[in-house]
């Protein structure tokens, strides 16, 4: 079950009035003044989001895999859900920077020509670097506080490897080749469909909605072989975490197979928003 634990990322608000705000990843339709203030709203709104998406991401699969849990044994489809629901909360609360949540859409985006990001940052190396870092620090945070509310429990769970998949994610066959292009395909549908819904594929009322049916779905369909981590912050940021806080009995961190769910995730990001250049228009 550890092995196949999924990880998740995010979302670009709509380029229209709706929910998401003005601000799409394509830039505002206003002129408006960039600031460090503006840049500043950007990281808190990107750090809170991803926080929020790990917390409750992390938290469903220590509930679903963890000794003595409500949850145990929910399965991997009420992980999928959860996964996708905790996309849809970590959207909600970071509409104001674009609610990337994750390095891949962030790289993705740029790659398929975004001009500013969130509160009319323009994209460039400070700003692509400072909602990163902010991912990365978001899902730390969110790591330390699913420990915190899952403690007595890291406690009585008696497998060091159950302990990690709490964290990040592991193969259900190690094969670092094939895990790589499990990797890059779903990440690539992730990016790909998420520009697809900012070019106004889908309604701009339904908020998060679609890209938490879309997390579902890419776990239902492509989340086995490696248990879909589809974010290098989500991955990295709570196996940092795991190697540093003082978990009972907690093992290693397979590092060997951590830069797997960090290059996949960016080469399939980056694929995904190069190739949307020419197919979206076309198939839209």
């Amino acid at each position: 079950m550890h092995a196949e634990t999924p990880g998740i990322g995010h979302f670009a608000r709509y380029v229209s009035s709706g929910p998401f705000g003005s601000h799409g990843p394509y830039g505002s339709h206003h002129t408006r003044k960039v600031n460090v203030d503006n840049l500043g709203i950007d990281f808190l709104s990107e750090l809170v989001g991803t926080a929020m998406l790990v917390l409750l991401g992390c938290g469903v699969v220590a509930n679903v895999i963890l000794a003595k849990t409500k949850g145990f044994g929910g399965g991997t489809l009420m992980i999928n859900i959860g996964w996708g629901l905790a996309v849809f909360a970590g959207v909600v609360v970071s509409y104001a920077s674009g609610a990337h949540l994750n390095p891949a859409v962030t790289l993705g985006l740029v790659a398929n020509g975004a001009t500013e990001f969130g509160q009319g940052v323009p994209v460039n190396g400070l700003s692509v670097l400072t909602y990163i870092g902010a991912q990365m620090i978001g899902a730390m945070l969110g790591a330390v506080f699913c420990w915190l509310a899952y403690k007595q429990h890291f406690d009585a769970e008696p497998d060091a490897a159950t302990k990690l998949g709490v964290f990040s994610t592991g193969p259900a066959i190690r094969s670092y080749g094939w895990n790589l292009v499990t990797e890059i395909i779903g990440t690539f549908v992730l990016v790909f469909v998420i520009i697809g819904f900012t070019n106004g594929g889908t309604p701009a009322e339904l908020g998060a909605i679609p890209v938490a049916f879309l997390v579902i779905a890419i776990g239902a369909s492509l989340g086995g072989p490696t248990g879909y981590a589809i974010n290098p912050a989500r991955d990295l940021g709570p196996r940092i975490v795991h190697a540093l806080l003082p978990i009972k009995g907690k093992g290693g961190s397979d590092w060997s197979y951590s830069w797997v769910p960090v290059v996949g995730p960016i080469i399939g990001g980056v694929l995904a928003g190069f190739a949307a250049i020419p197919l979206l228009p076309l198939l839209g």
